[in-house]
């Protein structure tokens, strides 16, 4: 049976001469598995931008519940970005977010409240300009309570932090830092230190961690760190 739904691409592999298999993040199945034949094809050139990581779908897809590895039908790019591909420090940033949440919801089920606010998410990050260097902090701490572990505020971060074993101090006005992340608009201007950014994000990827069994080595953290600051 065919069905109507939004994506957002995680990932792909080659998969025989001409296709892949992409993991694809749907408003109405959660996380799945779709084989696309021929895409690699001389035929279909240009068909693969659209299984780019964090292109945003369009789909008509086949969906059999039990299988795994389900069959796409349609698709189109229902938002195409300007910036993210091509400005060095977002599209760093948005290769790091897909490899975090891409670990992180490797097994999650329907969730449509976790989708919009990432589809929308991407969307206003692509042609953000002010407090961009701080979207991948506002977006993971945001992101906690659609996941089912947020913070409230800083100082449940840290509490929950000190449980497992994560000493987190800050300095005098850092925690309130902390709070206008997770609770301001993406956009906002905060006077922030490279160094804190650093251990924030640090301590969040840990945070993460304490509550998802998927997240172990992060491959692009080195390269997000070396790009914010230059």
């Amino acid at each position: 049976m065919l069905y109507q739904t939004k994506g957002i691409v995680f990932s792909t592999i080659k998969f025989k001469e001409t296709s892949i298999i992409a993991r694809i993040f749907t408003k109405s199945f959660g996380m799945q598995s779709y084989i696309v034949n021929g895409v690699r094809s001389q035929r279909s050139k240009g068909k693969t931008a659209l299984y780019q990581p964090l292109s945003l779908l369009d789909m008509v897809v086949y969906n059999k519940e039990g299988k795994d590895i389900q069959r796409i039908s349609e698709a189109k790019f229902a938002y195409t970005f300007s910036e993210i591909p091509f400005d060095p420090t977002k599209r760093t940033i948005g290769i790091f977010l897909t490899e975090i949440f891409g670990k992180v919801l490797r097994e999650e089920s329907e969730n449509s409240d976790l989708f919009d606010f990432l589809y929308h998410s991407l969307e206003l990050f692509d042609h953000l300009k002010e407090g961009v260097s701080n979207f991948h902090l506002q977006i993971l701490l945001k992101a906690t309570h659609l996941l089912g572990f947020g913070p409230e505020k800083a100082d449940s971060l840290i509490h929950q932090l000190s449980e497992s074993g994560f000493h987190f101090s800050t300095l005098e006005g850092e925690k309130e830092l902390i709070d206008q992340l997770i609770n301001a608009n993406y956009g906002g201007s905060l006077n922030m230190s490279n160094t804190f950014r650093r251990e924030l994000l640090d301590h969040i990827i840990k945070f993460y961690k304490i509550h998802s069994g998927n997240l172990k080595e992060i491959k692009s953290l080195n390269i997000l760190k070396v790009i914010l600051t230059t």
